[in-house]
């Protein structure tokens, strides 16, 4: 089990099929002074894309908010534990599946806190569902293809297109421990000294999911790729940016030509220092007191 003392799994229908989740049901967040009825709001950790990704990616961040809101951690459809559906999968696949979770699970509006392409899908949903969102709090948040940019094109998203030789390279480049810990050196951390086993551990159970290589092939790929400069001007939601400083391909500069497209929206951009793609998993104290500092910022706690 990859997800932390006192949170169960649940699960909720998406038109592309079962979403799983985590959520605080038992001690210690579930204590005889916390079931009054009192209604709390809501934060929802959306992780990002990659090789095994999973709600895992949260779960050092989390908890720490447990004991004065709702908790809400999905697998996105295609990863972790949630259905993994045989499909060539589109940004409009997971727009749709995010508010659909949002909505079956969420009575009141809520801070969605979301990483890299999933936190570019979610200025997707609040521009088209601001009425679901106080706020939103999205560390490295990109289309992968932004200010015109091509991912697409790339030599490395050329190969993977390749019928059969797609799949010969998800099995041994990435749903395996050293295509795992080479991702993540390569991809996420700033550090490789701070990825340790359970880390490699939990990536690999989601990489190994039955058809979970379709949703990552879509990924690498470039099949969810778009430019999110185009939608940024449209954000109303009061949002945070949280950006590594030593993020790949996706640098601080962009991060800030981002924000500078709406800053009525974006109003706090919070550059971290020795930091990679994912700081929630390298340096999880810190980001828990960035976003505490957001929350506050923002006036959306």
């Amino acid at each position: 089990m990859f997800y932390p003392l006192g949170f169960t799994q649940q699960s909720t229908v998406t038109s592309l099929g079962r979403m799983v989740y985590y959520t605080a049901t038992e001690m210690p967040w579930k204590t005889p002074e916390t079931l009054t009825g009192k209604t709390l709001p809501t934060l929802l950790f959306l992780h990002g894309f990659g090789g095994g990704s999973s709600a895992y990616e949260w779960s050092k961040v989390y908890p720490a908010f447990a004991s004065e809101y709702k908790i809400l951690a999905p697998d996105l459809i295609g990863w972790g534990r949630s259905e993994h559906p045989a499909r060539d999968y589109t940004p409009e696949d997971y727009v749709t599946t995010i508010a659909e979770f949002i909505e079956s699970t969420c009575e009141e509006p809520i801070v969605a806190i979301a990483s890299s392409l999933t936190a570019a899908f979610t200025i997707r949903v609040a521009v088209k569902k601001p009425e679901l969102f106080k706020g939103l709090i999205l560390t490295t948040p990109s289309g992968l293809s932004d200010f015109g940019g091509d991912y697409i094109n790339s030599l490395f998203a050329q190969i993977v297109k390749t019928p059969v030789l797609d799949r010969v390279l998800y099995a041994t480049a990435v749903a395996n421990p050293v295509g795992i810990r080479s991702f993540l050196e390569q991809r996420q951390f700033a550090r490789p000294n701070r990825i340790f086993d359970e880390i490699v551990e939990a990536y690999l159970e989601s990489a190994q999911q039955p058809n979970a290589e379709y949703a990552a092939l879509s990924f690498v790929r470039g099949d969810l790729c778009f430019d999110l400069s185009l939608y940024i001007p449209q954000l109303r939601v009061p949002t945070g940016m949280i950006w590594g400083k030593k993020t790949q391909f996706t640098s601080p500069e962009l991060g800030k030509r981002l924000a500078a497209l709406n800053s009525e929206a974006v109003r706090k951009f919070e550059q971290l220092e020795d930091v990679g793609l994912t700081p929630q998993l390298e340096l999880p104290g810190v980001t828990v007191g960035v976003i505490r500092s957001l929350l506050r910022t923002l006036a959306i706690a």
